[in-house]
């Protein structure tokens, strides 16, 4: 297995990830109140996805996230659409961040003090497909071999779609982050990384400790980075240390705005974090991370202030 990670990390102190798909593209006044949310846009809009990848290519990002953590065959195959036409549609995603990354690349411009950007394929918990808010939740009613037989079909897809690696995020549980470490091993040339939703600065949302998650996935070679995402930003630094005390795969991560996700009107309410985020995210770097980006109701602004946070590191000295 080849870590693509590992080009970034020789030349640089940090990964600058993409924001938030879905909620940017609500912004741009798509309507996502849908089951499939952001994968409804594969089907109608396609190139609205394109378009977000693009401008956080722009805004410095070095990894896109695909528009694929809501799209399962479950729940494609609920509106009518079967296996095969699934799978492309999957497929199409990839496709979609690769050819944002293309575009951006072709620029000679844009390759100033940059390495060429990296394309993750996202695979969202099954609490995703339930469109519940699960994935907040955990405490699935599903056994270890449902679970697997849930993420096989695709993994498989996406692992053979041409990102350079994997996104495993949000996952709520321990049990969940497990059954995904051991498929991994059944397509042993993918990297991926694995984060964590969590309910505060100690516990994922099932309620288990961070660090014991971090210890428990520690062997697993396949997963090269570990850490939370689209949690309150106010909670990463102690979960980080957390994790940091318990292994030492890099660290990663990319908060939501502070907002809260209300599962049944399917909208984030509440305030953003006061604090700018790409000042909080300093505590963040201090405890660990090497990847940081956003999460849900963060934009290519965010992205922009992250880079401009990092960029005197870029290619160049560590951050003091």
């Amino acid at each position: 297995m080849q870590n693509p990670l590992d080009a970034f990390w020789a030349a640089q102190p940090i990964v600058i990830l993409d924001g938030a798909l879905a909620t940017e593209l609500e912004r741009r006044g798509a309507d996502l109140f849908d089951p499939l949310w952001s994968a409804k846009y594969l089907i109608e809009q396609p190139d609205m996805i394109r378009a977000v990848h693009l401008d956080y290519f722009k805004a410095g990002a070095d990894v896109a996230t695909t528009a694929t953590y809501q799209a399962t065959f479950e729940a494609f195959r609920r509106r009518g659409i079967g296996h095969e036409a699934a799978a492309q549609l999957m497929r199409d995603a990839v496709a979609l961040a690769v050819a944002a990354r293309n575009e951006f690349w072709d620029v000679p411009a844009n390759r100033a003090k940059r390495l060429r950007p990296l394309v993750a394929a996202s695979i969202g918990p099954y609490g995703a497909m339930l469109a519940d808010g699960s994935e907040y939740r955990g405490h699935y009613a599903q056994s270890d071999r449902a679970l697997r037989d849930f993420h096989r079909p695709r993994l498989q897809v996406l692992a053979e779609s041409g990102a350079d690696l994997l996104a495993c995020e949000t996952i709520p549980c321990l049990r969940e982050a497990l059954v995904l470490a051991q498929l991994l091993e059944e397509f042993p040339a993918m990297a991926a990384w694995l984060s964590f939703s969590c309910q505060d600065g100690g516990r994922n949302c099932e309620g288990e400790e961070i660090g014991a998650c971090a210890a428990a996935l520690q062997e697993c070679a396949q997963i090269a980075a570990i850490g939370v995402n689209c949690t309150r930003p106010e909670y990463v630094s102690s979960l980080l240390r957390r994790m940091r005390h318990r292994t030492d795969k890099p660290l990663l991560a990319y908060p939501n705005s502070g907002e809260h996700y209300d599962a049944t009107a399917k909208s984030w309410v509440g305030h953003a974090d006061a604090q700018p985020f790409a000042d909080q995210s300093r505590s963040w770097y201090e405890a660990g991370a090497r990847l940081i980006g956003g999460c849900c109701r963060t934009t290519p602004d965010d992205i922009k202030a992250l880079h401009a946070q990092y960029a005197a590191a870029r290619l160049s000295e560590p951050v003091s």
